[in-house]
């Protein structure tokens, strides 16, 4: 049995840690708070550029546009989208999980079929060590990152399916349902599909729009800019998603530290009243024998 002093040690140490998990889970939540609403803000252009180039491609059919266009399939890139620390659950290793299983079983674990972009420290050091092929990534993002974080990952995943280095393009990250619920994600970036150009609900304002100087340069111009942006409101759902994994684990923690300081509250009046009680035993253990 341990000591009172180790006891005492342990309850103070578990203390202290309940303490610091607790800070955190409250600094996650206003973090959360801010990430949904960024989410918010940057819905409206979204659904604005959705819009604008459904109003284009979906009028034009002879476009020979390459985000527009199914090729065979040689080499596929993946933007992965991680966190830069730890103390958040199965955030990262889900993602982790699910890309290199994505590797291991459509590419063999060949390097020649696949190149990654990573955002994120986890999943760069992660990949890094394990010898995976990155060709970009990009670490050190804000809690509320900005566009320009990760414009040059953006720009270059998207680019290089345009020069067809690659020929599809999909994006993996941790989709954020409820604070208790964030779902590993992966999705088609490109060639851009009927789902992404066509909504049928929107047909009603396709009529609006008059294209100068052309439909195919406008789309030289919009669909890397809409590709992009579907790189960048991923990221902002993913650090919602992070956040909120983030307050779970440090919720979970706190509760945890808490069940342990009573438990060991428990050994130690235990402790201590046993050695209270073999002092008074051999107190009058020795009034006898003087007797």
């Amino acid at each position: 049995m341990a000591s009172l002093r180790e006891i005492k040690g342990r309850i103070g140490s578990t203390k202290k840690m309940s303490q610091i998990t607790s800070a955190m889970h409250m600094v996650s939540n206003s973090k959360l708070r801010r990430a949904e609403e960024n989410t918010r803000r940057f819905q409206p252009y979204m659904d604005k550029i959705q819009e604008a180039v459904q109003a284009i491609a979906s009028g034009d059919n002879t476009s020979s546009h390459p985000m527009l266009r199914e090729r065979p399939v040689k080499r596929t890139g993946y933007v992965i989208i991680t966190s830069d620390s730890g103390l958040a659950g199965p955030y990262n290793a889900n993602i982790i999980k699910e890309i290199t299983g994505k590797i291991r079983e459509r590419h063999n674990d060949n390097p020649d079929s696949y190149d990654l972009f990573v955002i994120g420290r986890m999943g760069y050091e992660f990949l890094e060590n394990r010898g995976y092929n990155i060709t970009n990534h990009r670490i050190g993002l804000e809690d509320q990152p900005s566009f320009s974080s990760v414009k040059e990952v953006a720009q270059q995943s998207v680019a290089q399916f345009s020069n067809e280095d690659i020929d599809e393009l999909y994006i993996v990250y941790n989709e954020f349902v409820s604070v208790l619920e964030q779902k590993v994600s992966t999705r088609k970036l490109l060639p851009l599909s009927e789902d992404d150009t066509a909504n049928q609900t929107q047909a009603s304002n396709l009529a609006t729009y008059e294209f100068e100087p052309d439909k195919e340069s406008i789309l030289e111009t919009i669909l890397p800019q809409y590709a992009e942006s579907l790189v960048y409101g991923a990221l902002l759902d993913a650090k919602a998603s992070e956040h909120a994994a983030r307050m779970t684990a440090m919720k979970a923690a706190t509760d945890n530290a808490k069940e342990l300081v009573d438990d060991l509250s428990l050994e130690y009046n235990r402790a201590r009243q046993a050695a209270i009680t073999q002092e008074i035993t051999e107190i009058v253990g020795g009034a006898s024998a003087l007797e």
